[in-house]
């Protein structure tokens, strides 16, 4: 029993304590603007370990689900680049998406069933027919939350093999325009500049603004193409 209760109590310790010491606050793009310099001193001198706290960082915020998850990427690509960024984000995302995976299989299966509600069982025929596509699918369609993807194919049964590559391959293309989002900022705060609305028309900062755009309408086209079906 303690055994099984273990992972839960670490997983809402962590989280209790993110909200405790208001930790959101630091992860915002005015507090890296204002530390850039020392940032980017600290990253370029310390490349290996940068990268290494980074993707457990990034593990460590998907596992326990924090609500900064969103802008984790773009810090990435802010930090280390697009490409660099971006492949960081995709391993650190799959560490932890992999680590809920097994908390939702193991101690986490009343908790995480509740939580799912009626959206399990919306999702469970897909998942029943093809549990990797379907899962690729909805990586890469973000129509659900990314929590609620993390935790759903381990509560229908699905291995952990093909859910560790499905999500892998599946955030390739948000990874790479979040970090280029990120990236962007980044070159803007290298030049001394303050984003404005003549900047947007640069090509380094169009094309990232561009593929978050389509990401963003991705969900609503494929609502409207289902005849304002939500899931499959």
């Amino acid at each position: 029993m303690l055994r099984r209760l273990l992972p839960v109590a670490v997983l809402l310790l962590g989280l209790a304590l993110f909200l405790l010491f208001d930790l959101e606050r630091y992860f915002s793009f005015e507090m890296l603007s204002r530390h850039h310099a020392e940032l980017a001193s600290w990253v370029g001198g310390n490349v290996a370990l940068a990268a290494l706290v980074f993707v457990l960082l990034y593990a460590l915020v998907v596992a326990f689900s924090l609500p900064i998850a969103v802008v984790i990427t773009p810090f990435g690509g802010f930090l280390f680049g697009i490409w660099l960024g971006a492949l960081l984000s995709i391993v650190g995302a799959t560490l932890g998406s992999v680590a809920l995976f097994l908390a939702a299989r193991t101690a986490f299966q009343d908790l995480f069933r509740a939580r799912a509600g009626a959206t399990l069982a919306r999702l469970e025929d897909g998942f029943r027919r093809n549990s990797f596509n379907y899962l690729l699918f909805l990586r890469l369609v973000p129509a659900f939350p990314f929590w609620l993807v993390n935790i759903v194919p381990a509560l229908l049964g699905m291995r952990l093999g093909p859910y560790a590559v499905a999500t892998l391959i599946g955030i390739v293309p948000g990874a790479v325009v979040y970090a280029g989002v990120g990236a962007s900022f980044g070159k803007l705060i290298e030049r001394g500049e303050r984003p404005n609305f003549g900047v947007i028309f640069e090509w380094q900062i169009l094309l990232p603004l561009l593929g978050l755009a389509a990401l963003s309408l991705l969900p609503v086209l494929y609502t409207r193409l289902r005849g304002g079906k939500a899931a499959p």
